[in-house]
């Protein structure tokens, strides 16, 4: 059974979303409870998949992961997945964040409209097999699944803002899929192979002439990757679509833009920093991510609305993963994929604890709250007597809510004790580490990046949390346990990342070292054959 590992992150939400497309709707408990053991199996199957890469399993595996040969065919000639510690990484995240957002999910929101329960299954198959995927054609593939399934997950719900961000949304995508099998074929038609490990070894063999036309190819490819990873200027589309989505839907889309970043971050170590072409090249990835950092923080201080701050959010993780991985040498690739880990977590919980804390709230509301800050104006409903202090119960879910924001805005931000602040410290004290090896510029401007972003951060969530827990008028939101459990899973998930933070480092160090040594995946996948 064991040799079968790697296919089941990809086969249990396929047949998942199989049996509950033909599963009636009057069964609605049934098909609940179906789609919630088939996603707890994903992530046995994740976690029992990351412990057998590191070593805690018994496997007759190599250091490099395991390899799954499709139909019995070996590479290149055959489709291969491939699960290595970064795979095995990925996956295990996304079956977190997808069995909270399906809890959080069952509480009302599957319900909003039709066939939640099998697109949601299918964007987890989709997810899962571009982690695992060994060979750019079936990257495609899993790409178009996911992307599918993100489309009627986007556009899940009523309102006219959610279908107008929904389908800027599409529109984006299907040209961003068709300028990816533009670029496959072009790649396909210089090296004779899309197997990821076999083009590592076939391109650096190019001649001048096929070597522009690989280029090329590699060009469009990186721009597609840059799509997805939410990059500037290819990010205009990213927070009006997040903040329109429902709230299980915007939280699970926290990891959407981190299939585009593993992707350059697999690219770019496979082809070699002397022959990448630009879009995977160290310097060009760094500054796309300090430029992309820089519109997150501008946007994360223009906005007025919690929604479209947690769109920004995303844009500023991704910059931060894309300026990390670029960053002259490698000392930065282990705490950044901590960083990931931490900024998908918190992300997902902050877009589903949006939805709880905006709950009885309306825009006029924050109209005024504009006002008053814009003008220094009072409201009138004050006490004449300033003197006079007036108690306040705070009821429980107000107490839940106040202590999950600030936990979030800890965790997003960068404050301590959080993982937040653990990813963060990291990235800078590597980055200070690294001159003579790496330019003392590119470690001032990344320090001046992860800070200036942090505090514009902590002022735009500090300004509007304000607003939100200090409407005494507003009545107290109504939660279910179905909503507040996977919302503080994931917290208290951030906080087991800060307290375990050596244990945790250590694995995603090793990561980062057997990710900076392709030679080992690709003796893995392809035995005898190594660069």
């Amino acid at each position: 059974m064991i040799q079968h590992l790697p296919i089941l992150p990809i086969l249990l939400p396929l047949l998942a979303g199989v049996l509950l497309l033909f599963a009636a709707d009057a069964h609605h408990g049934r098909r609940a409870g179906f789609a919630l053991a088939a996603t707890a199996a994903q992530l046995a199957t994740a976690v029992t998949l990351l412990a057998a890469v590191d070593g805690r399993i018994d496997v007759p595996w190599q250091d490099g992961g395991a390899v799954y040969a499709l139909g019995n065919w070996a590479a290149p000639f055959g489709i291969v997945l491939v699960a290595d510690r970064l795979a095995a990484l990925m996956v295990t995240l996304t079956a977190i964040l997808g069995l909270s957002a399906l809890i959080y999910a069952l509480a009302r929101w599957e319900r909003a409209g039709s066939h939640f329960l099998p697109m949601f299954q299918f964007l987890l198959m989709g997810l899962n097999g571009a982690f695992l995927t060994g060979d750019l054609f079936n990257l495609f593939v899993f790409f178009e699944v996911l992307l599918a399934a993100s489309y009627g997950l986007a556009l899940h719900g009523s309102g006219a803002p959610r279908v107008k961000a929904g389908l800027h949304y599409i529109v984006v995508n299907l040209v961003a899929s068709l300028v990816f099998l533009v670029a496959a074929a072009l790649i396909y038609s210089v090296a004779g192979t899309l197997n990821m490990a076999e083009l590592a070894l076939v391109v650096p063999r190019l001649d001048a002439d096929t070597r522009t036309l690989f280029e090329l190819g590699a060009l469009l490819l990186g721009i597609v990757f840059l799509v997805k990873a939410g990059a500037w200027p290819l990010n205009f589309w990213l927070p009006s679509t997040y903040a329109a989505a429902t709230a299980p839907v915007g939280a699970v889309f926290a990891i959407l833009t981190k299939v585009g970043v593993y992707a350059l971050l697999r690219f770019s170590i496979l082809f070699g920093q002397d022959i990448a072409p630009a879009p995977f090249k160290g310097d060009w990835l760094f500054y796309c991510g300090l430029a992309t950092i820089a519109v997150g923080t501008l946007g994360v201080l223009a906005t007025q609305k919690l929604d479209r701050l947690a769109g920004y959010m995303v844009v500023i993780s991704s910059g931060t993963l894309l300026a990390a991985f670029g960053f002259t040498g490698t000392t930065l690739t282990g705490p950044a994929l901590y960083y990931l880990a931490s900024s998908v977590l918190g992300g997902g919980a902050f877009f589903m604890l949006i939805e709880m804390t905006e709950r009885n709230r309306t825009a006029a509301a924050d109209l005024l709250a504009i006002s008053f800050e814009a003008f220094g104006l009072q409201e009138r409903h004050e006490s004449e007597h300033p003197d006079e202090m007036a108690g306040v119960a705070i009821p429980a879910a107000m107490a839940f809510l106040g202590l999950a924001f600030f936990s979030c805005a800890a965790i997003l931000s960068g404050l301590p004790p959080l993982s937040g602040f653990v990813a963060k410290f990291a990235l800078l004290k590597a980055a200070i580490a690294a001159p003579p090896a790496a330019p003392a510029e590119q470690a001032i401007l990344l320090f001046a990046a992860l800070l200036l972003s942090g505090l514009a951060g902590l002022i735009a969530l500090s300004r509007l949390g304000i607003r939100v827990f200090w409407d005494s008028e507003r009545p107290t939101p109504r939660l279910q346990w179905l909503e507040a459990a996977p919302v503080a899973a994931l917290v208290l998930l951030c906080f087991v990342l800060a307290f375990g933070a050596g244990p945790t480092m250590a694995y995603f160090d090793a990561t980062a070292r057997a990710l900076h040594e392709p030679a080992a995946y690709i003796g893995v996948v392809l035995p005898g054959s190594r660069p």
